[in-house]
């Protein structure tokens, strides 16, 4: 047991929250490269900003909260929580410094030179832009806007989480009195981004809906000098705080709770550079901010504006041409889903392969006049869910419904809470989620009446029920009609809808009680075959690993010889190369055009190979408090698929990142190697398997062009 308590030691450990913020500088480093089309960097620019506003009104706001509540327990790497903000706030302001070079330095200046120009002040517009604008004011701002100004009377207004505000000091015309606090809300209702005439320049010309409004802040308040305007923008708690057990109505209490997140406590407030002291003093007494939340902008407040600039017209040179998933071979041929389900199991590559057999598969279920119920498990769905409107429909036909919606999903809340008032009102039985457990399996059974007795069909998958992400993250699934997984799919949703939980699995490990115990005994079985002199490998693929427990487990390994090579996307606190302990483990984190996703662990278990997908990453909250499910892949031809895409990731020296033992991280070093894209390769695989199997007579290997486009960051 001594062993593995060195195993724990802190030393060995990186702190989450620090790691988090290495991974929005892998992304940061993707807007920065000149390889890359100059609109999708601004894609890219725009996904950090949105990715740190999630930070700030989640972990941050969690580490406040355990400071406020005077928690002290040291995290994995040795820190208490005000220890980790302290550090954070010091590299949460180098990376905003950072986003802001990258955008004024670099981005801005190009977009000039390619026909783009940006008025950043209003004071620099001519003479004719200034009249356009105060026009475009007059007739399209000004009747939306509410001024609120501040006096005895009137308290300092409810300023709404990540809502672009204009702060203005006032003083009464002909009076010499004390100067007044005044804000305005820019609304989110109109266009951030305001075109108006290039003039003598050619190409096209924007500025943003707040300069419109600073240039013309005087006509809303007629009777008073505006002595100064500056923007400002807040980031609140956003963190539910739900007790389940004493939550009699589930939906009710998160429909309640939301209300809430518009006005939870402030713990970021973002100014322009050069905000007049007097203004930024009252901003900052009203909202209760210290001084190290203050971030002070050298340019627009809120970067993810820029993912609307991509939108614009008459840039599409500047942009990568999208990649349009390619039809899955097995499904090309015509013929029922069934039919083709009862000749093998089918793998499926997202976004590289469509995500249309899956849709397809719930709609033939839903018209199937031998099926005989569908049962599914929904994380996040998409606005205008094909799936939904199919489960809808297979209730209206009189098909046995069940489906749990986890309300919980960050975010999303709202979202689920819409669509599982519709399948309840289509007949669906609906449920709600467990008791202090987010379900965030992905899995689908529809089971069928046919000759020769009942047939249970399976789909299970890596990434969510989602038609749209389907487009942007990589993710694995896998269809089959395997006896073995049917039982299992029935008994995962026996547990989820009742509380009868079987004695044992066929084939499928369930977190939170069987999940974590398997990947422990598979890493286990490495060392006990490294010990034996054989040679032991693995290799992992994740978004995230912070387990303890799963680090320690790979440093033992690693210490008995066990070859481990992690492909990891984002947050990774594990250290490499420290001595007699991580030695043989390499991390590589792989940022890209497509957002990294899929979880698939392969054992070499002495030569007799075991691979396995998962929704969990190695994290304890997946693997400890919520419903997650990993999924073996036996079929020889399958596994060599999942196999080719690790082994074709481990290959990348384009969008790989190396984790160093020091603990930063380094593009891979590409002298004297190939120069090769991971997603850009299975791009270009599966347009060759798409045309191979339209076209099986056709020898001549195709190799198109590939640009992809980019994703915004769940």
């Amino acid at each position: 047991m001594a062993e593995k308590k060195d195993y724990l030691d802190p030393e060995l450990y990186t702190n989450r929250e620090l790691s988090w913020i290495l991974f929005n500088k892998r992304v940061l480093s993707e807007a920065r490269d000149k390889q890359i089309p100059l609109f999708e960097r601004l894609k890219f620019l725009s996904i950090t900003a949105s990715n740190l506003d999630e930070f700030f009104m989640v972990r941050v706001a969690s580490l406040k909260d355990m400071v406020n509540a005077k928690y002290t327990k040291k995290d994995i790497a040795g820190l208490t929580a005000a220890q980790q903000l302290e550090q954070l706030n010091v590299v949460t302001h180098e990376l905003v410094a950072q986003q802001y070079s990258t955008y004024n330095r670099s981005l801005l200046p190009l977009l000039k030179a390619s026909g783009l120009t940006v008025v950043e002040q209003h004071e620099n517009l001519s003479e004719e832009q200034a009249a356009y604008v105060d026009a475009y004011f007059e007739d399209n701002v000004y009747p939306v806007l509410t001024p609120m100004a501040v006096d005895s009377s009137r308290p300092f207004p409810l300023i709404r989480n990540k809502s672009l505000n204009i702060g203005a000091l006032l003083s009464k015309r002909k009076q010499k009195g004390e100067l007044e606090f005044a804000t305005v809300q820019v609304p989110s209702v109109l266009s951030r981004i305001v075109p108006i005439p290039a003039g003598e320049n050619a190409g096209k010309a924007i500025i943003l809906l707040e300069e419109v409004i600073e240039r013309n802040i005087s006509r809303l308040f007629l009777n008073y000098d505006v002595v100064c305007s500056y923007p400002f923008r807040i980031m609140r708690n956003a963190d539910l705080t739900i007790d389940e057990d004493e939550a009699e109505d589930l939906l009710k209490e998160i429909e309640k709770q939301l209300k809430k997140r518009q006005w939870g406590q402030a713990i970021r407030l973002e100014v322009e550079a050069g905000v007049d002291k007097r203004l930024l003093r009252i901003i900052k007494e009203e909202l209760s901010i210290e001084e190290e939340d203050i971030y002070r902008i050298d340019g627009p407040l809120d970067l993810t504006f820029l993912m609307k600039m991509y939108g614009m017209e008459g840039f599409e040179h500047l942009k990568a041409e999208k990649y349009v998933p390619q039809p899955i071979p097995e499904f090309m041929e015509e013929g029922s889903i069934f039919e083709k389900l009862r000749k093998g199991d089918i793998l499926l590559h997202h976004p590289f392969q469509t995500f249309e057999p899956v849709v397809r598969f719930i709609r033939e279920a839903a018209k199937d006049p031998d099926v005989l119920a569908i049962k599914q498990t929904l994380y996040r769905v998409s606005g205008n869910s094909p799936i939904i409107a199919a489960l809808a429909q297979a209730a209206e036909n009189g098909k046995q419904v069940s489906v749990l919606v986890e309300l919980k999903a960050r975010f999303d809340e709202e979202n689920n809470i819409v669509w599982a008032k519709k399948l309840e009102k289509a007949g669906c039985h609906v449920i709600y989620g467990l008791v202090g457990l987010k379900t965030h399996s992905k899995i689908t059974l529809v089971v069928r009446r046919e000759e020769d007795g009942i047939r249970r069909y399976v789909h299970l998958g890596t990434g969510n029920y989602n038609d749209a992400t389907a487009k942007l993250y990589t993710d694995i699934g896998m269809m089959t009609c395997s006896e073995a997984i049917g039982e299992d799919a029935t008994a995962v949703f026996n547990m989820l809808s009742g509380y009868s939980e079987p004695l044992s699995w066929n084939k499928l490990s369930l977190a939170p009680l069987w999940l974590k115990d398997k990947f422990l005994y598979l890493i286990a079985r490495e060392t006990k075959h490294a010990k034996a002199g054989e040679q032991g490998r693995i290799v992992a693929k994740m978004n995230s690993l912070c387990d303890p427990d799963m680090i320690a487990a790979l440093y033992e390994a690693s210490a008995a010889g066990v070859r481990i090579e992690l492909i990891v996307r984002g947050i990774c606190c594990l250290r490499v190369g420290i001595p007699g302990i991580s030695d043989t483990i390499s991390v590589r984190s792989i940022v890209g055009t497509f957002l990294e996703h899929s979880r698939i662990f392969y054992f070499e278990n002495g030569g007799n190979s075991e691979v396995y997908c998962s929704s969990a990453d190695w994290m304890p909250r997946n693997l400890e408090r919520r419903v997650e499910i990993m999924f073996p892949v036996e079929d020889p031809k399958l596994k060599e698929k999942v196999l080719h895409i690790l082994e074709v990731q481990l290959r990348d020296t384009v969008k790989a990142h190396l984790l160093q033992p020091e603990g930063s991280y380094e593009k891979v070093d590409r002298r004297g190697k190939e120069t090769f894209n991971s997603q850009e390769a299975f791009c270009i695989e599966a347009v060759q398997a798409a045309m191979a199997q339209a076209d099986p007579h056709d020898g001549r290997v195709f190799i198109p062009e590939v640009h992809m486009e980019m994703e915004e960051e769940a």
